[in-house]
């Protein structure tokens, strides 16, 4: 030790002797003496990212879903693909895949996760898959008249996994940020209130307040049914040489469609990850840039105003670009002010709740019956036969419903997963009542339990409230998953608290 050192300690020593316990220690903090930054509790650890692409497309000749009517693949417009994030803090690893599909049960999810944990030693309950609602996929799911191919169903599970296993052996030193825009022009809610004293008849001889996509300038109408939500949200991992790994957003709403009779698209959800891509300049690199657009709380939004005049006849496509182009110029805006970090706690909870399922009783089991047996032969079926159908259906589902709701931990970001279409008003409740200084919620995600409405939407009525498979959970169910969800947020923000 060199003399100027040991003199410097032997003055340290001769200050602090005699000094009380509580002086000692403040006077240490003021020295240097054992403080240790919160940066330097975090040296040890390295914050890492990785993202990947992997293929889903439905073969030719099989079954798209999306609509009352099945209908066949006939031509590819662009590659479905399951889109990987997977992070880790050094102590918790989190993957986030969407699937370029409309719906997806959860047996399929739940065999995928499996898969990837296998290869990947992900915990499953780590894992959150979630469908963007395209209505141009490949079936995943028994709704309405389509039928997945179970051959389809394998592929799906072996490519989603694989998805999660290739984002994993793409792991590498990276920072994170994240920040959320506005976009109001592109959403609008459909559910429209009538008149005093104008309903709509439902296909269960009832009559409904409210009415989805009532028409343009349709005199009948009060306004809309609910609020929407502009909020574009985005997360950005990028490469600590600065090479931007992944993006994933946020957006409420539904879909766009204007896709051809038979083609398979992934909607402006590709669309946006492909432009995002372009302007961050990632567009063409090794390993490839994955754009991600998840599904918020759309159940009751889509991106038409009927308080307008009717728009003019598009080209197939032209709505999706305009909707993806002006969206991802939001999420560039967001992305160009974003703050970096270099390490972030992850965190993860997970909880399965049980729900009743709505059935239709003797009499409406008997008229449904009575429906069916003077409906035609040849396959084809009214508004009202259908849903005689899905009560038919609906009968041999089991009382209750076990669903998977999530919550996610990245810094002081929170996400919350549901499993079905979440009416908005729902996902702006909990927005507003997280402990969390940004939340945000992905639909659809790990299985398929139908909308979502609240109480009082179901006693309004409108299409996303019929009994049917696509909209079966107890009328009370949206309360029940708001209560969880908000535990759940409160358990990562006190798990938090504590580990500080």
């Amino acid at each position: 030790m060199s003399e100027k050192m040991d003199n410097k300690l032997k003055s340290k020593r001769k200050l602090v002797s005699g000094l009380p316990v509580s002086c000692l220690l403040l006077l240490f903090l003021a020295l240097g003496i054992g403080r240790l930054s919160a940066q330097e509790t975090k040296s040890d650890r390295t914050f890492k990212g990785g993202a990947a692409l992997s293929v889903i497309t439905p073969k030719v000749g099989t079954s798209i879903n999306g609509n009352f009517k099945d209908d066949t693949v006939r031509h590819i417009h662009d590659d479905t693909h399951a889109r990987s994030l997977v992070l880790d803090d050094g102590n918790t690893k989190i993957a986030m895949v969407t699937l370029d599909l409309c719906v997806v049960h959860r047996e399929t999810l739940d065999n995928a996760k499996k898969r990837a944990n296998k290869f990947t030693g992900i915990p499953i309950e780590n894992m959150l898959i979630s469908a963007i609602h395209t209505h141009s996929g490949g079936t995943a799911c028994s709704v309405w008249q389509s039928e997945p191919d179970p051959d389809y169903l394998i592929f799906l599970e072996e490519r989603t996994a694989d998805a999660i296993i290739r984002a994993n052996n793409n792991l590498e030193p990276a920072r994170i940020g994240w920040g959320v825009g506005q976009e109001p022009s592109e959403v609008f809610n459909r559910r429209w209130k009538l008149k005093e004293g104008i309903t709509f008849t439902n296909p269960f001889g009832g009559e409904d307040k409210v009415r989805m996509n009532p028409g343009f300038e349709n005199p009948d109408l009060v306004g809309p049914a609910g609020p929407i939500d502009s909020e574009v949200p985005i997360i950005s991992v990028k490469s600590v040489e600065g090479r931007t790994i992944a993006i994933l957003a946020n957006y409420s709403l539904h879909y766009v469609g204007g896709t051809k009779s038979g083609e398979i698209s992934a909607d402006y959800f590709a669309m946006f990850a492909n432009r995002i891509g372009e302007l961050v300049g990632a567009d063409r690199q090794t390993p490839d840039f994955v754009g991600i657009m998840t599904n918020g709380t759309s159940g009751d939004i889509n991106n038409i105003n009927f308080g307008g005049s009717a728009p003019k006849p598009m080209k197939p496509y032209e709505k999706m670009a305009i909707v993806a182009n002006t969206v991802a110029a939001e999420a560039y805006k967001v992305y160009q002010d974003i703050t970096y970090h270099d390490w972030v706690p992850l965190a993860i909870v997970q909880k399965e709740i049980s729900l009743g399922v709505r059935k239709a009783d003797a009499k409406e089991l008997k008229r449904a019956n009575n429906i069916l047996a003077a409906a035609k032969s040849d396959g084809s079926f009214s508004r009202d036969e259908l849903y005689a159908r899905e009560a038919i259906f609906l009968n041999d589902f089991p009382d209750q419903k076990q669903l998977i709701l999530q919550a996610v931990q990245i810094g002081d970001l929170a996400i919350t997963a549901v499993p079905c279409e979440v009416f908005v008003e729902i996902g702006l409740e909990i927005k507003a009542k997280s402990p969390f200084k940004q939340t945000f919620c992905i639909s659809l995600a790990n299985g398929y339990n139908g909308y979502l409405p609240t109480p009082k939407h179901h006693a309004w009525g409108g299409y996303e409230t019929w009994r049917a498979r696509s909209s079966y959970l107890e009328v009370n169910a949206s309360n029940v998953i708001t209560s969880n969800l908000l535990e759940l947020l409160e358990q990562l923000k006190s798990s938090a608290l504590t580990s500080r």
